[in-house]
């Protein structure tokens, strides 16, 4: 696990995959600088098309982010789409030797593979832009998981899919991203693991097509359980098939526990979430509850 977080740390702000909101960004990077030390370079706000820039200035970016040993946390700018293009490039290597957090979600669920794959904890938690426009409540719960990333966090009142206790590291995040990762070959699920996944703007039989991809590569055939967040504006199409139906269908026999209704995601709450460290599930009642950062 990285250091926590303290008060004047250096944290590096990356924009990996799509350009976004200029005036978000500022703003989240004001917020940021009154508690540590922030790093960017001007190249952050460029624009090409669909992407942050040229795949050469994102790749670079991100290296020196994750080969600087004062930083402490890499912040993505946004999502979107772009990160999947760069990952291989970077010496993932390196952020074994001298671990600091990367934090973001949606389309970072790429860099938090590749964390995980060289066996170093990450935060699922909302961007810059996120913290350019969020509220009290937000900026708090940000900054607790930065300087806390280990006090455990206790969701209840979550929806039983598949009753069922476990316990494992948790690992996951935005599930075509995943898809993604196993198609290039870069998706390696820790054994054992309480996998979270959420999306947005997927049509149910897409999202029926990248868990039945998964599932069938082999990827899920060792987790200990699931933990659905947000499936946001994932709407039916004509045939009316819902995405809770299909993730019933798809994850509900696999004889693990499966809850859903998790606060995370591209919802209007993005609990922050450890990913590396230790979560249970306790889906004994139809009202599951979620632990991470589980204490032993």
């Amino acid at each position: 696990m990285p250091p926590p977080l303290r008060r004047g740390d250096l944290v590096a702000v990356v924009a990996t995959s799509s350009p976004f909101e200029h005036v978000l960004a500022w703003r989240g990077l004001g917020v940021l600088a009154e508690r540590y030390r922030v790093r960017f370079d001007r190249g952050l706000f460029a624009r090409k098309g669909y992407l942050a820039g040229e795949d050469g200035r994102r790749a670079e970016e991100l290296r020196r982010a994750v080969l600087d040993p004062d930083v402490r946390l890499i912040l993505a700018a946004r999502g979107g789409y772009g990160a999947s293009r760069v990952v291989h490039e970077i010496p993932w290597a390196a952020l074994r030797e001298r671990p600091k957090w990367i934090a973001g979600f949606s389309d970072v669920t790429a860099l938090h593979a590749e964390a995980a794959a060289v066996g170093v904890a990450s935060l699922h938690a909302s961007h810059l832009t996120a913290l350019g426009r969020a509220d009290l409540s937000l900026r708090a719960a940000m900054f607790d998981a930065f300087e806390s990333p280990s006090r455990p966090r206790r969701l209840e009142g979550l929806r039983t899919i598949r009753p069922g206790v476990a316990r494992g590291a948790a690992f996951g995040g935005n599930l075509t991203v995943l898809h993604a990762c196993a198609a290039a070959g870069r998706l390696a699920v820790p054994e054992g693991a309480i996998v979270l996944l959420e999306d947005v703007t997927e049509r149910p039989y897409r999202i029926d097509r990248s868990l039945s991809t998964l599932l069938l590569g082999g990827h899920f055939a060792n987790v200990a359980g699931f933990v659905l967040g947000d499936f946001t504006a994932c709407d039916p199409g004509p045939d009316g098939v819902t995405v809770e139906e299909v993730l019933r269908d798809c994850l509900g026999s696999l004889g693990v526990p499966v809850v859903a209704g998790l606060p995370v995601g591209h919802g209007r709450r993005n609990e922050p979430v450890p990913l590396g460290l230790a979560a249970s599930v306790d889906a004994t009642d139809c009202a599951a509850v979620v632990t991470f950062a589980a204490p032993a």
